[in-house]
């Protein structure tokens, strides 16, 4: 699967910041990779029409069992929303025992620097 491009549900008002969350997940085994691919597009739907969603993009590296997720929302609570409803929900549930390494960043950027660059969110997760 190629990189997701970068989708910008809503707009940022001019002259805000915006929290960024980037994670990396490498799963336990091929089936596992396959499994959290099965479950993306749901939550793709989900990302593309989240309240305080700024933009999001995903990269899999499926025969490496690595997923990389790339995101800007209006806050912390936004995400955090986010995350406990919808497909995302019972999907991380889901997977969690599927997940052998799992890698989270979160920072503040001005708005106007979307869309987020892969090379910064690469390496506040190495």
């Amino acid at each position: 699967m190629p990189t997701l491009p970068w989708t910008a549900p809503n707009p940022v008002p001019p002259g805000t910041d915006v929290h960024v969350f980037a994670s990396r997940f490498e799963t336990r085994t091929l089936w596992g990779a396959f499994r959290f691919l099965l479950r993306t597009p749901g939550v793709w739907r989900q990302v593309s029409r989240a309240p305080g969603a700024y933009g999001a993009t995903l990269k899999a590296e499926v025969f490496k069992k690595t997923f990389w997720t790339l995101s800007a929302w209006e806050s912390p609570a936004a995400l955090k929303d986010f995350a406990r409803s919808g497909p995302h929900a019972p999907t991380a549930r889901g997977l969690s025992g599927q997940t052998q390494d799992a890698k989270f960043a979160h920072w503040e950027v001005p708005g106007d620097e979307l869309p987020l660059d892969w090379a910064q969110a690469r390496r506040r997760l190495t």
